[in-house]
C-alpha cells in the first residue's frame, strides 16, 4: 500500500519494546517502527523512509527503512514462519541487508543466532526456507543496474563513480564493474576503497 513516506521527521522515540520515528507528510503524522540501526541514522529534517504496511487482526502499523534493500529483506524475512515483525527488526538491527544475505547463503546459522531471541533452531530454518530466495535476491542486488538502486543512498558510489568518469572510463563500463563487485563491497565501503577494487578490475 505505501512504498515510501517523504516528509519531515518530527520525533524520535527509543523505549523498550522498540525504536520509534514521526514523519509528517502533507499535514498527516506517520508512525513508523525502525530498527536502532536506522534509528541513530535519522535525524530531523526531510527523510525519505521506505515503508512496509503491517496489519493484524486488532491493529494496523508501519515499519520503515532507511534502505529500500532493507525493507525488501525485512518481507523476505517476514515469509518465514515464526519470524514475526519484531525478530525480522531485530535481526536486521543486528546485521546489515548484505550481511545477512551472506550468511543464509552460506549457511552460517551459529551467526545468526548472535541476534537477540534467535536460537538455533530458528537460525536453520531461516537458512532452510530462504537460501534459495535470497541466491536469487543477491544476483538482482548484483545486476547491471545495481548503481542505479542504491545510488541516492550511497554516495560513495557516485564519488567513485566521478573519479572513474575524469580517468576517461565510459559509464557502461563503470556500472559494469562496480555491479561485478557488488557481492564484495559491504554498505560501509568507503569511496576509496571502492575505487581501488573497480580500477584492479578495470586495468585486467
Amino acid at each position: 500500500m505505501y512504498d515510501y513516506i517523504k516528509g519531515n521527521i518530527t520525533s524520535k522515540t527509543a523505549i523498550p519494546r522498540g525504536f520509534f520515528v514521526t514523519v509528517e507528510a502533507f499535514g498527516l503524522g506517520y508512525l513508523l517502527e525502525v530498527t536502532g540501526r536506522d534509528y541513530n541514522k535519522i535525524e530531523n529534517g526531510e527523510a525519505k523512509i521506505y515503508t512496509v504496511l503491517i496489519h493484524k487482526e486488532d491493529k494496523m502499523s508501519l515499519c520503515g527503512f532507511v534502505r529500500k534493500e532493507d525493507r525488501d529483506i525485512f518481507n523476505v524475512l517476514t515469509s518465514v514462519s515464526g519470524v514475526g515483525t519484531k525478530m525480522a527488526l531485530t535481526l536486521l538491527d543486528k546485521f546489515s541487508a548484505s550481511e545477512l544475505i551472506g550468511l543464509v547463503i552460506e549457511g552460517q546459522y551459529k551467526e545468526l543466532t548472535l541476534a537477540k531471541g534467535v536460537g538455533p533452531k530458528l537460525a536453520q530454518k531461516i537458512i532452510l526456507e530462504l537460501k534459495d530466495k535470497l541466491i536469487n535476491y543477491q544476483k538482482d542486488w548484483s545486476a547491471p543496474n545495481f548503481v542505479e538502486k542504491i545510488r541516492e543512498e550511497n554516495s560513495n558510489l557516485v564519488d567513485a563513480q566521478s573519479v572513474l568518469l575524469s580517468l576517461g572510463y565510459e559509464k557502461n563500463e563503470i556500472k559494469t564493474t562496480f555491479a561485478k563487485l557488488a557481492p564484495e563491497l559491504g554498505e560501509s565501503a568507503s569511496a576509496e576503497e571502492i575505487l581501488q577494487s573497480a580500477l584492479r578490475l578495470l586495468s585486467v
